[in-house]
This record gives structure tokens, C-alpha cells and sequence, in this order.
């Protein structure tokens, strides 16, 4: 069991510091808000994921094409959801702090949506995790149940490290807080872009 364990903890880290949509999200959330407003925002893969799991697993790891184009699709546009109610916070920027604050509960209710029409989970799962996570399991149920704790202890823990260190941004000064603001506004937008590409290219 302790391999899995450490396993889980390995693809839970690598899937919280790699570069995406989600991350880019969070990152955009917390220079505009404060990471203690988005602190919450890192337990939202808890919320998505497990019907996400639970379908690749269900269709034994195996994503159908057509599914992973209308994700594409999907995942796009709100994206550019985002990216523009990200924009409007760089456009509407307040040195002073006063800025519109979302509610907790619909930071992490957007976060987990962002998750939820993200290609990118079902392919981790499906391709990576999924089988891990299915052999574990066949071995001994307690397996299966290490990968998953190790895992999303080791995402959780690394994204709330992400946001609270991005967060430290904001004492560096409005302008950095600000271009930092606008550089995520960008990225998500080249990232809603980039998954529409994706999605229409295949059909």
C-alpha cells in the first residue's frame, strides 16, 4: 500500500505544478482577490473529480474521441468566461483593495466548473492515473484507497501552496500585483483559445 501512497502523492504534486488552465485560474483569483478568498478554491478537485473518475473508470480508461472534442469545445469558451471576468478585474483594478470579492462558495463553485469542462482531467485520469489507480484496486481494495488519499492530499496541499504564494504578490506593489493580474488575463485567454483550437480542429 505505502507504494501506492507515494505514488499518489508523486501525480497529485505533478498535477497541481503543472501549467493549465486551473492553475492559471486560481493564480488570476488570487492576485484579484487575496488568498485568503481563494484559499478555498484548492479543494475543488474534491468536488469535480469524482464523477470524472468515476466515468473513466467506468469506460475503462478510455475517453471517446468525441467526448474529448466537445470538452475541448466546452472547456474553451468558459474559459473565456474567465479570462474576461479576469480582464474586467485588471481593467477595474483598485490600489486601495476595493474590489468586487466573490463569495467562497462561488470561488469554489467556479473552480470546480473550470475543472469539471477541462479536458485535461479526464485525459490525466484516463491515460495516467486511471490505470494505476485500476490495477491498486484489483491487487487490494486499500490500494486503490492510498493512491487516491496520496494523491488528493498532495493536490490539495500543493495548489493551497500556490495560491498562498502568489498571494504574497500583493505586498509587492499595485503595479506588480497589476501586471501580474494582466499576465494571467492573457494566459487564460491564449488557454480558451488554444482548447477551442483543439476542439473544432477534429471535427
Amino acid at each position: 500500500m505505502l507504494v501506492y501512497v507515494i505514488q499518489g502523492i508523486g501525480y497529485g504534486f505533478a498535477a497541481a505544478v503543472q501549467p493549465g488552465p486551473f492553475q492559471t485560474y486560481i493564480t488570476a483569483q488570487t492576485l484579484n482577490n487575496g488568498w485568503r478568498n481563494t484559499l478555498p478554491a484548492a479543494v475543488a478537485p474534491l468536488i469535480s473529480d469524482g464523477p470524472i473518475v468515476a466515468l473513466v473508470l467506468l469506460v475503462l480508461s478510455q475517453v471517446p474521441e468525441w467526448m474529448q472534442r466537445f470538452l475541448y469545445v466546452a472547456s474553451g469558451l468558459f474559459i473565456l468566461y474567465l479570462a474576461v471576468n479576469a480582464f474586467i478585474g485588471w481593467r477595474n483594478f483598485d490600489p486601495a483593495g476595493a474590489v468586487a470579492i466573490p463569495s467562497r462558495r462561488q470561488s469554489v463553485f467556479r473552480a470546480a466548473m473550470m475543472n469539471v469542462l477541462s479536458p485535461g482531467p479526464y485525459i490525466y485520469w484516463s491515460l495516467v492515473t486511471g490505470p494505476i489507480l485500476l490495477t491498486g484496486w484489483r491487487e487490494a481494495p486499500t490500494n486503490g484507497i492510498g493512491f487516491l488519499a496520496g494523491f488528493y492530499v498532495a493536490l490539495t496541499v500543493s495548489l493551497a501552496g500556490i495560491i498562498i504564494l502568489f498571494g504574497t504578490a500583493r505586498h509587492l506593489g499595485p503595479k506588480v500585483n497589476r501586471a501580474m493580474l494582466a499576465m494571467s488575463v492573457v494566459a487564460l485567454a491564449c488557454f480558451g483559445f488554444y482548447q477551442l483550437w483543439l476542439g473544432v480542429s477534429g471535427l
